[in-house]
């Protein structure tokens, strides 16, 4: 084939497969099977790779993902992305109201109402039709491009339609993760023994930041838009431009209406109160703007609101049910934490079992008392909690909660610090819920990375005593595991099954133990569970004292001179290393072969040395992770936040002011990139 005619044909193909993807998505009217959309996909990705400087921009095949974005960069908004102002009783619509009719001078103004999903804001542009750019809120002012990951959301055309009224604009909306595609996603975790997500909106800001585009993908997030923006406000009311998004091929929610004034607003609402939960998506609101978008112009904005606009928020469902007795469960660190056991209520579609009672201060605050009614509560996030006690069906005087001095595990008495609310259980070698936690810390993802082992099967093999430990992944062999049945405990049945190892699956998770073996210092030192020692804390400790040796001869003084390292960190891992039982581990992951030091690179020069940098904003000719390593390279040391210590900060585009202002306020010096260049060549 031609370089002619695969354009033709990836052109051709482009607009088709786009097409369908429109009828499928957003009309719900499909006219070719799964399978020929599938086989003419393919096609394009061959003609694609054959021809890669052919693909056009707004080609299927990102639908897809596998594009690996290592660092998002910051990108400042065309367009200030401010937050509502929020408000929860009808007193308060009737006060802005009241507000928007003063500010007009006239009472001939209407309100458009929209449902506020929980999802994540997005803005996205649009060059002459084409998706340029997808970027997070961020602090309103600038965001983060996820473009890739977003490009990867079928809903959102990476071509419109309908001609824009202007070349360049801007569609902005929430992208969410519907209730079935999460639903699905745990049940999928469960299988596999993964931890569950906590909830929709969480999991999908975070899919948003994953680097992995082809994981995005398969996460099945969709969007729905709500505003549209250019520099002619090229529509008169929001309406009409709700109108021209739907028709330009975006998936506009059907559910917004234009009220005439505040009352049938409120009937809006009443009639989504309840109604919302047959939606696809977590709603926790109502979103009230002045239709006429000269007339939003002459409200104007507060400093952090639009006076045109409010969020009515919905109260937090609440329902009244029995505690019948309080649990104890053992965390990864020993902190315990109070469980209540409720008579299974319904609340917002959810049969409701237990609820988190926090701490022995929330429980005394709360006097809660078993048999109580009390309140139960399931606002913007998934896991319930008691707000508080009906005390006027409390029966009798039953005896305030003692909580417990001994482990519910391991039956060792309970410790609690001074000045922390926590109790603690101190048994950390042998209670088998801390063991267990640190060896589902230590396989994940942020640490070795072992993919093929989730929580249930560690259990298994920690209750068939194949493992006792994190070290005793690595001596673990095919046919120890191969076929190795063992029993779980079924929460939601309140029944045990029976479970086994298949021959694939056992294959996998040798694969992968083998393989973790590769990560870097920092990983497994994060992996090791010391308590305060998070993944950032692990990187810095790795980059200052280059080996694991090095960090066993410290003192509690020298970790505290690393930057940023605290008094409270350096007592724990003074504390965690000086117990033998986790140096005989560390021994263990040593001789299995783990990285216990950095490798280091040949430095370029030691031009930089002593000095510490801070590196913000965009350059032109550098990304950001790849100036900082080239300071590193030459001896010089980064942080992420400017002090005293810091010695420059390198300042590209769209730099925050925050940074600005308090390198000036420290008399820091502020390199830009020319600047930077002439220090690394003739410092």
């Amino acid at each position: 084939m031609t370089q002619k005619q695969a354009k033709e044909k990836i052109k051709t193909l482009t607009e088709e497969l786009n097409y369908h993807n429109y009828l499928y998505y957003q009309e719900n009217k499909p006219v070719i099977s799964d399978y020929e959309f599938d086989q003419r996909l393919k096609r394009l990705e061959q003609l694609e790779a054959d021809f890669p400087e052919l693909k056009l921009p707004h080609s299927p095949t990102f639908r897809v993902g596998g594009d690996i974005t290592k660092e998002f960069e910051t990108v400042v908004h065309q367009y200030r992305m401010l937050s509502l102002g929020n408000t929860y009783s009808k007193e308060e619509l009737f006060d802005f109201d009241g507000r928007v009719k003063r500010g007009l001078g006239t009472d001939k103004y209407e309100y458009i109402c929209e449902l506020k999903f929980d999802g994540v804001a997005i803005s996205l542009r649009y060059e002459n039709g084409v998706l340029q750019k997808g970027i997070t809120r961020g602090d309103g002012t600038k965001g983060d491009d996820i473009t890739t990951n977003i490009k990867t959301i079928k809903t959102i055309p990476l071509e419109i339609k309908a001609n824009s009224p202007a070349n360049s604009f801007e569609a902005r909306g929430e992208v969410f993760m519907p209730k079935e595609a999460f639903n699905a996603l745990n049940l999928q975790r469960e299988r596999d023994g993964e931890a569950l997500l906590a909830n929709p909106r969480n999991t999908t800001s975070g899919t948003l930041k994953m680097q992995d585009s082809r994981i995005v993908a398969h996460r099945k997030l969709d969007c729905y838009i709500y505003t549209y923006l250019d520099d002619e406000n090229s529509f008169e009311t929001q309406e009409s431009s709700l109108e021209f998004l739907a028709e330009a091929g975006f998936n506009v929610s059907p559910t917004y209406r234009k009220c005439k004034n505040i009352n049938e607003v409120l009937n809006y609402i009443k009639e989504w109160e309840q109604k919302r939960h047959e939606l696809i998506v977590e709603t926790d609101g109502i979103v009230v703007k002045v239709n006429n978008i000269s007339q939003q112009e002459e409200l104007g904005f507060t400093a952090k609101n639009p006076r045109w606009a409010i969020s009515y928020k919905f109260k937090a469902e609440s329902a009244a049910t029995l505690l019948k007795g309080i649990t104890y469960q053992v965390g990864r660190t020993g902190a315990i934490t109070p469980v209540a056991e409720l008579n299974p209520v319904l609340l917002a579609g959810t049969t409701i079992k237990r609820a988190s009672l926090h701490n022995a201060n929330e429980i005394e605050r709360l006097d809660v008392r078993i048999g109580d009614t009390v309140n139960v509560e399931k606002g913007g996030d998934i896991i319930p909690k008691i707000t508080s006690v009906d005390l006027s069906t409390r029966k009798g005087n039953p005896a305030p909660v003692t909580y417990i001095r001994s482990c519910p595990e391991c039956n060792a008495e309970l410790i609690r610090k001074e000045g922390e609310v926590q109790h603690y259980c101190p048994n950390f070698q042998s209670c088998p819920p801390q063991v267990l936690g640190r060896i589902e810390h230590f396989i994940s993802r942020n640490a070795m990375n072992i993919e093929t082992l989730g929580p249930r099967t560690i259990k298994g093999l920690f209750d068939k005593e194949l493992i006792q430990n994190m070290s005793d992944l690595y001596s673990l062999t095919f046919e120890q595991i191969n076929d190795l049945q063992f029993e779980e405990f079924d929460e939601t049945t309140d029944s045990t099954t029976k479970r086994s190892i298949k021959e694939k699956t056992a294959t996998n998770i040798i694969r992968s133990i083998k393989a973790s073996k590769q990560q870097p210092f920092e990983r497994v030192l994060f992996g090791l569970g010391i308590r305060y020692v998070g993944k950032t804390v692990a990187e810095k400790l790795a980059d200052h004292f280059k080996s694991m040796d090095a960090i066993l001869k410290a003192s509690e003084e020298e970790i505290i001179n690393v930057h940023e390292i605290g008094e409270r960190i350096a007592e724990s891992i003074i504390i965690h290393l000086q117990q033998p039982e986790n140096l005989k581990i560390i021994s263990s992951l040593r001789a299995a072969g783990l990285n216990f030091e950095i490798e280091e690179k040949e430095r370029r020069t030691e031009r930089l040395s002593g000095l510490t940098f801070v590196v913000s904003g965009v350059f032109a000719n550098y990304r950001r992770e790849e100036l900082k390593n080239i300071i590193k390279d030459n001896g010089g040391k980064v942080t992420g936040s400017i002090s005293s210590k810091t010695n420059y900060l390198v300042a590209g585009e769209n730099m925050g002011p925050a940074k600005k202002e308090k390198a000036d306020s420290l008399g820091i010096r502020i390199l830009d990139e020319l600047s930077f260049k002439k220090l690394l060549e003739n410092d």
